[in-house]
């Protein structure tokens, strides 16, 4: 026990700081965590390394093609599992309100906000990011097309933008500006960059 730290009986800011963030800090670690594949037995090493996590359910994602096998808190949005389990972090949280669009992702492939949904709704379910749309060397022609007409700017909110832009793709939609407009309206752009990222979703469907 620390020496500087003042007794339970005349606590003081300070210390009660310090008690809190150590307190979050062991809640957010213990969210989530991967579950042992099949046929794997923890050992007691990996057991003591992994989070004991009350009420842990087990459920596999289809991210990108890969099985995920997980166990997570049933409160476990899709975005964080997504982000702080997995590992993949292109998909952004914004708002984390469902209002900004960032954290879009496709749901057998369909768009949704990931932030609005439960990892545990999504069990068996294929899930595509950003990450799972093309690779440096092979660009899916959404992104070229963010990149040639700079509709990226700041680029926090692009993977949303161009995730929903695919997903438009698919959708009923009609030819001009302003139909395309409609269907991006909840993909938010603090950079004020509306009118290249038509310009970029534009190009892709006169080219498809």
């Amino acid at each position: 026990m620390r020496d500087d730290l003042p007794s339970a009986s005349n606590p003081n800011r300070r210390a009660f700081l310090l008690t809190a963030g150590d307190t979050a800090a062991a809640a957010v670690i213990a969210v989530c965590a991967p579950a042992p594949t099949a046929g794997q037995s923890a050992s007691p090493a990996t057991s003591a390394d992994r989070p004991n996590i009350a009420g842990a359910v087990p459920i596999t994602l289809r991210i990108n093609g890969k099985d995920r096998q997980l166990r997570i808190d049933p409160r476990t949005t899709l975005l964080d599992c997504i982000r702080e389990t997995v590992a993949l972090t292109g998909t952004k949280k914004g708002c984390d309100h469902g209002q900004c669009g960032a954290c879009t992702v496709h749901v057998n492939g369909r768009r949704v906000n990931s932030c609005l949904s439960l990892a545990l709704m999504h069990d068996g379910h294929e899930i595509t990011t950003i990450e799972g749309l093309g690779t440096a060397d092979a660009l899916h022609p959404m992104q070229a097309a963010f990149i040639a007409c700079d509709g990226y700017q700041c680029g926090y909110c692009t993977s949303g933008q161009i995730m929903s832009g695919v997903a438009l793709l698919k959708e009923p939609c009609g030819p001009g500006d302003a139909d395309v407009k409609e269907l991006m309206s909840g993909n938010i752009c603090r950079c004020g960059a509306y009118g290249n990222i038509v310009a970029a979703i534009q190009r892709v469907r006169k080219n498809t």
